[in-house]
């Protein structure tokens, strides 16, 4: 178990309070809507219940263990959605966990079952994105189904809701909601134009390939 103040700690509550900001200048959230966490070790530092993001401090930021239990004395109470946070975490190798309530993804998931492959950046999603049925927010069931459609996937959209991103850091969980937000849109405008076009699963492995070869999107320095 780390120290409740160990540097590790300290440093993912102020990684948070700085993400959470950023929540409101991408507009992926308004007020105190959303919920980022970090998992250091087997402790969850997550942003807590009912503070507006712009008055967040680093001291508000929640403790809790993987199995739920609070592991400090806060002046906050941890997000409604620790639950789906903490489910997320047993699932999968995640290290950080974002949820936003991006305008995009929203409307998208009141009249799509899921948001198709129109572009090949949605493999560093995982692939087309599934849309989980609606479930009452901060509850087990949503928890559950946010797993179930993250299964193979590190986005997953919450139908009615918003949606939810994991990565191996929370710079890397964070991209990916602001990949998801960007491909949203890019699909409503597609079908002004018609029934857009997918790539398919062999268009998509061809193109993680590629990217793997390339190690496509990691900057290099230059060689002589």
């Amino acid at each position: 178990m780390y120290r409740h103040d160990s540097d590790e700690l300290r440093a993912a509550r102020a990684q948070l309070v700085g993400y959470s900001a950023r929540l409101l200048d991408d507009g992926l959230a308004v007020g105190s809507a959303g919920n980022i966490s970090v998992r250091v070790g087997d402790v969850v530092a997550i942003t807590p219940s009912g503070v507006s993001y712009a008055e967040m401090r680093a001291e508000d930021v929640c403790l809790v263990a993987l199995g739920g239990a609070e592991l400090a004395e806060h002046t906050e109470t941890p997000s409604s959605e620790t639950p789906m946070h903490l489910a997320i975490y047993a699932a999968t190798k995640a290290a950080a966990v974002v949820h936003t309530h991006s305008p995009e993804v929203i409307a998208l998931s009141a009249a799509r079952q899921e948001l198709p492959a129109i572009h090949y950046a949605i493999t560093g999603l995982g692939g087309p994105v599934r849309v989980a049925p609606y479930v009452l927010f901060g509850s087990a069931g949503l928890a559950a189904a946010a797993v179930t459609a993250l299964d193979g996937r590190s986005a997953a959209i919450l139908r009615n809701h918003g949606a939810v991103t994991h990565g191996r850091d929370l710079a890397q969980a964070y991209d990916r909601a602001l990949l998801l937000e960007w491909l949203a849109p890019t699909y409503r405008l597609a079908l002004c134009y018609g029934e857009p076009a997918s790539l398919s699963a062999a268009d998509r492995y061809e193109v993680t390939a590629e990217a793997r070869r390339r190690r496509y999107g990691e900057r290099r320095t230059a060689q002589p």
